[in-house]
């Protein structure tokens, strides 16, 4: 259970930081980038994992690579916003594997999404099938990515 009295100190965020760029960094490695041994580094490790700074481990995939170069940002309204609605929403958000990211917005429309597909074709299926069936979606407008400028990966 994570402390509420728990403080990084300056160990910490220089491990973090390293962490979020290279994830695979051995601990010997680590160790001596901080200025720490193998076993204070470990400990620390496992206490940010603890804590919840570190989230989890992945291996990040090059998404057109993959055949998903396409990205669509979605602006979706609601025909109902009272706390129910937003849950289903929610909910069925999380089941379309295309919806690369959600995000509740304040603004004139509810939610923003990001959608990653193949083609324009393959967008459209996605946001007439899934996305404009999901619970309580009055309106849609979606903008097309031409490039990536800066994307975090």
């Amino acid at each position: 259970m994570p402390s509420s009295s728990f403080e990084p100190d300056r160990f910490d965020h220089a491990i973090l930081r390293i962490l979020a760029t290279e994830g695979r960094i051995s601990a010997v490695e680590l160790a001596r980038r901080v200025g720490l041994s193998k076993s204070p580094v470990q400990a620390r490790m496992k206490r940010l994992e603890e804590e919840g700074l570190i989230a989890g481990y992945r291996a990040i995939l090059d998404p057109v690579k993959m055949g998903l170069a396409h990205v669509a940002f979605v602006e979706v309204r609601l025909d109902d916003t009272r706390e129910a609605a937003l849950q289903a929403f929610n909910r069925a958000v999380l089941t379309v594997p295309e919806v690369e990211q959600c995000h509740m917005i304040a603004s004139r429309f509810d939610y923003l999404l990001k959608v990653r597909t193949s083609d324009i074709s393959d967008y459209r299926r996605v946001l007439a099938e899934r996305i404009s069936a999901l619970p309580h979606v009055a309106q849609t407008s979606t903008y097309v990515a031409m490039e990536a400028v800066k994307e975090a990966l």
